[in-house]
């Protein structure tokens, strides 16, 4: 019996596609759901680590021709009211209300400072916001994932019990291909949650470290014009 039972056993394809192909439609349905999240959160990883790596290059650049020394009118007129760099993008805000502040005559609108902070708040805001697109994504598979999972572990066992209970045979050759595929479900699952957690954590904070170098930025340059309106 035992032998048998070993012969049947090693007929049976355990492989990850040979467990997928004899999955109920449910199950199978599950495992699809997990693999595009997977593929979709390593897609977002991949970006995101490619974008928050060429916005601190730019911050960075775009800092050391900003202390240079150059006149703030000249580097803003290189760069342009509509540039391509975040750092870029939140100074020219600041340079284009601090020029539209100024009357015919060289005086100042009155609340010039608060406005130049709030125009460079919103570009912060802006550049924030692109930053952290894509992260919810993040948080939403590796919170759900694994529940995903543990639906089709239940639903394959339970339909692996239903077929114990119509062929009346509790023979491991019997039981162990349903049990495999159910938890296959479980393990994708958690494959799918596990990397997504651990970026989103990551990802966030790093776009938390670069969105605090653009509101540092802002404050220094808001300093110096706060200066010159003094003056």
């Amino acid at each position: 019996m035992e032998a048998e039972t070993l012969a049947l056993a090693q007929e049976i394809d355990f492989s990850m596609w040979g467990l997928f192909a004899r999955a109920t439609f449910i199950v199978k349905l599950v495992m699809l759901m997990l693999l595009v999240a997977s593929f979709w959160s390593w897609a977002i990883i991949i970006q995101k680590l490619i974008n928050y790596r060429a916005a601190r290059r730019e911050a960075q650049a775009f800092d050391e021709v900003f202390w240079s020394g150059n006149p703030l009118d000249e580097l803003f007129d290189q760069i342009g009211p509509q540039p391509e760099g975040s750092s870029e993008k939140i100074f020219a805000a600041g340079m284009i209300e601090w020029r539209r502040s100024h009357r015919n005559d060289g005086g100042l609108i009155a609340g010039a400072q608060a406005r130049i902070d709030r125009s460079m708040d919103v570009a912060i805001a802006k550049e924030a916001e692109v930053l952290q697109k894509g992260l919810p994504v993040l948080a939403t598979v590796g919170s759900t994932a694994p529940f995903i999972g543990l639906f089709g572990t239940v639903w394959g066992i339970m339909h692996a019990f239903i077929e114990i209970a119509e062929q009346q045979n509790t023979n491991l050759a019997v039981v162990a291909p349903g049990i495999a595929e159910a938890l296959l479900a479980t393990g994708l699952g958690l494959m799918a949650a596990i990397p997504a957690v651990i970026f989103y954590n990551k990802l966030s904070a790093d776009s938390d470290r670069i969105v605090g170098g653009y509101e540092a930025f802002a404050d220094e340059f808001a300093t110096i014009l706060s200066r010159q309106l003094d003056s």
